[in-house]
């Protein structure tokens, strides 16, 4: 998928974006009246941080401690708390985009778009452009803590957790390659919405993201997905529980709607995502 834009441009206040070269761009092209002060048509300006995306990168430096950690429940509380007030305007989005305002059919399966704000080993902050009915299929986040804010738009979230460690015999059908998981959300969620956390065995560690109108989503990882370090993205489609029971499982037939099976498989097709660099209000890497 390809945005719509890359190039922010303002006029008169309002804000278009189209495709420029793949990458994003902010222009702030004002119209003055006195004429002994003009800009150079092309000149570029990239916009001062915003007070809340500073504050944003100054707590995760401190929230994040690296692999095998988990943030504290004050620390989660506290960056909980500041993303909940964060808005898109932050990151130099804002709903009169093109993007945001497409309402024509969608054909095929669009593709998703990501550009990172900032990563490091501990955390990494990034945003994920949807338009309407495009699809982040059912994937983990194996050893991670995630913060994910629905900025804009209108979403099916989707989500679960294993119910038993790896390879529990209570966890899996005979001779299967199925796990039982519980599902923890299947909701929509609009913007401005609170903030939602997974943990590493806890919170919808595994979710699915589905667009309803076109979205975008801020999602900042600690630590960040890593190969080198166990912590790539695996994928998984999720059958329901009924499918596989033989009447012999411990999940009561009240609870059969909260269970299903899920089996790992190949990344699919709809996982491919188009980046893009990010080029809007930078962060400033203070010391500590």
């Amino acid at each position: 998928m390809m945005l719509e834009g890359g190039l922010v441009e303002r006029r008169k206040d309002i804000m278009t974006i189209r495709h420029v070269n793949n990458k994003v761009r902010y222009v702030n092209k004002a119209i003055k009246k006195n004429r002994s002060y003009k800009k150079r048509k092309d000149q570029s300006v990239v916009p001062s941080v915003p007070e809340m995306l500073q504050e944003l990168f100054v707590t995760c430096r401190g929230v994040f401690k690296g692999s095998g950690t988990v943030p504290s429940p004050p620390d989660v509380n506290k960056l909980r708390s500041i993303l909940d007030k964060m808005k898109p305007e932050d990151f130099g989005l804002s709903r009169d985009l093109e993007f945001f305002k497409a309402t024509g059919a969608v054909k095929g399966n669009p593709r998703v778009t990501n550009t990172t704000i900032y990563q490091c080993d501990e955390f990494s902050m990034c945003i994920f452009f949807l338009p309407a009915t495009a699809v982040i299929p059912l994937h983990n986040h194996p050893g991670m803590t995630v913060f994910s804010k629905l900025l804009l738009g209108k979403m099916h979230i989707k989500s679960y957790d294993w119910v038993d460690p790896v390879n529990s015999e209570d966890s899996m059908p005979p001779n299967s390659k199925l796990r039982l998981a519980r599902l923890k959300a299947n909701s929509v969620f609009t913007a401005p919405c609170d903030t939602s956390v997974l943990y590493p065995t806890t919170g919808g560690n595994i979710h699915q993201f589905t667009a309803i109108t076109p979205c975008a989503v801020l999602d900042v990882l600690g630590p960040p997905y890593s190969k080198e370090d166990d912590r790539d993205c695996s994928y998984y489609k999720d059958i329901p529980y009924s499918a596989f029971s033989n009447g012999e499982t411990r999940v009561s037939e009240e609870e059969i709607e909260d269970f299903g099976w899920l089996e790992k498989i190949e990344a699919p097709k709809n996982s491919r995502m188009d980046s893009i660099e990010y080029l809007g209000p930078q962060i400033i890497e203070t010391s500590y």
